[in-house]
């Protein structure tokens, strides 16, 4: 389960067992290193590597350097990430799901194997050629064929029951959060993979069977990155783009890189989130939901807010706005894409808007999202949503230097949390609070930020 909390091995002790090296092995090498950087000789009592391991212990700057060095990490680094993040530089968990082929196999491998166990929160692990040559093989990969020699058969009651179920998740992750969703769509994943690995099918169910891998990655992907799992994250939106690409589905493929943009520009990287975005509008036409189209310009008009580009986040505000209008019924349009409607555009220019500084421009969207009586923004349905953009709005209203207004807010965002298991909602309140932090000298900002810690 990714819970926001989970208690891992430190890891200077999954790598020492990786490379099965002793403490004093371990110190062994990092002394020779730290003397072949000129840093001069070090201890090498085997109780450094029990202090170092403790949570409350960091090693002194030079061993710092010396253990970066021996695992081929850059010293940037290791200010970066700090100890003993930076040491999550030398895991390759990712290789297989990044390196595989982009061919049905290759798919099945990568469906097979989304990571080991050390989850590197905060960390992403595609760079930015990483991230163009996986657009770049997306593109060219072939779909799969009918498979007709293997296991047992299975037809499109089995697609359909999948179809089904994932459904059913993608609702439950609207309403309780990220945790136990993620549990579930990892048991669709091994289920589906089991079928593409064992069973044979024709052309068509063996698609949709591969379109169903990448919705269940997708959305395992989305979970994580909901608890800021981002190296999990980042290996299973791959991997749903790889199953888009094997179920010759562009428009499932480009749902893949709306969600991951998402999190690239979340995590300080606008322009790749941009870079995704513009391989998936670079064949529009291939694209079958308007929706879909709607999605994009929404996620590429926040990638520009975050990046300080009004003129172009106004442009996609609009683009996203014309597509939208073309849209038919969910059910006519994209099932899995019964969430984007006129009040979540408005939300998406809403926040644009606060990021761009315009908190008048931004609560007039975030009004219309609520007040728009023929499609406004599900706040039943969208319980975290609502959370995070209840938050941005108070962030909005205190911009303008009403207080009251944003404590109102505040407490509104606090009553709808109750249950919902969302970093990305636990860390909008954070903000919220850190902006409130500096008018503490107001006592109802101080009973607040006390009703809130």
């Amino acid at each position: 389960m990714i819970t926001a909390d989970a208690v891992e091995p430190h890891p200077l002790s999954t790598l020492m067992a990786r490379h099965g090296l002793t403490a004093a092995a371990y110190l062994k090498r990092v002394a020779d290193r730290h003397q072949a950087l000129g840093f001069g000789t070090m201890a090498r009592r085997r109780e450094k590597v029990t202090r170092w391991t403790r949570k409350d212990v960091t090693p002194e700057r030079t061993a710092l350097l010396a253990i970066a060095s021996l695992h081929g990490i850059g010293f940037a680094d290791v200010d970066r990430y700090g100890w003993p993040g930076f040491l999550l530089q030398a895991f390759d968990d990712d290789r297989l799901v990044l390196e595989s082929p982009w061919t049905v196999a290759g798919t099945v491998n990568s469906l097979t194997d989304v990571g080991g166990p050390v989850d590197r929160r905060g960390f992403l692990i595609a760079s930015t050629s990483t991230l163009a040559a996986a657009f770049a093989q997306w593109t060219r990969a072939q779909p799969a064929l009918a498979v007709t020699d293997r296991g047992r058969r299975v037809g499109t009651e089995a697609a359909n029951l999948f179809d089904a179920r994932l459904d059913a998740l993608r609702h439950l992750d609207d309403t309780i959060g990220a945790s136990q969703v993620y549990d579930a769509a990892a048991l669709e994943l091994r289920l589906i993979t089991d079928l593409l690995k064992n069973a044979s099918y024709t052309e068509d169910t063996g698609r949709r069977l591969f379109a169903a891998a990448a919705e269940a990655s997708r959305l395992a992907g989305w979970c994580a990155y909901d608890h800021s799992h981002h190296a999990a994250a980042e290996r299973h939106f791959v991997t749903s783009l790889r199953a888009a690409a094997s179920a010759g589905d562009p428009t499932i493929g480009a749902v893949t890189l709306a969600f991951w943009a998402n999190l690239r520009y979340n995590a300080a990287d606008p322009h790749g989130a941009l870079h995704l975005i513009d391989g998936a509008l670079a064949d529009r036409h291939k694209i079958s939901s308007p929706r879909v189209l709607a999605m994009l310009h929404a996620r590429a008009a926040r990638a520009h807010s975050k990046a300080g580009e009004s003129t172009a986040t106004w442009h996609h505000i609009d683009a996203a706005f014309d597509a939208y209008s073309r849209a038919d019924t969910p059910q006519l349009d994209l099932p899995s894409m019964y969430w984007i409607n006129h009040g979540e555009l408005h939300q998406v220019a809403a926040s644009s808007a606060l990021s761009l500084g315009e908190p008048r421009r931004a609560l007039a969207h975030f009004d219309a999202a609520l007040h728009r009586d023929d499609d406004p923004y599900d706040t039943q349905r969208e319980t975290r949503g609502t959370v995070i953009y209840l938050a941005r709005q108070a962030e909005a209203h205190l911009a303008l230097g009403d207080i009251d207004a944003t404590l109102d807010i505040g407490h509104q965002v606090i009553t709808t949390m109750g249950g919902i298991d969302s970093a990305r909602a636990t860390n909008t309140l954070k903000d919220l609070r850190r902006h409130l932090a500096g008018h503490q000298h107001i006592p109802a900002v101080r009973d607040f930020l006390d009703y809130a810690a």
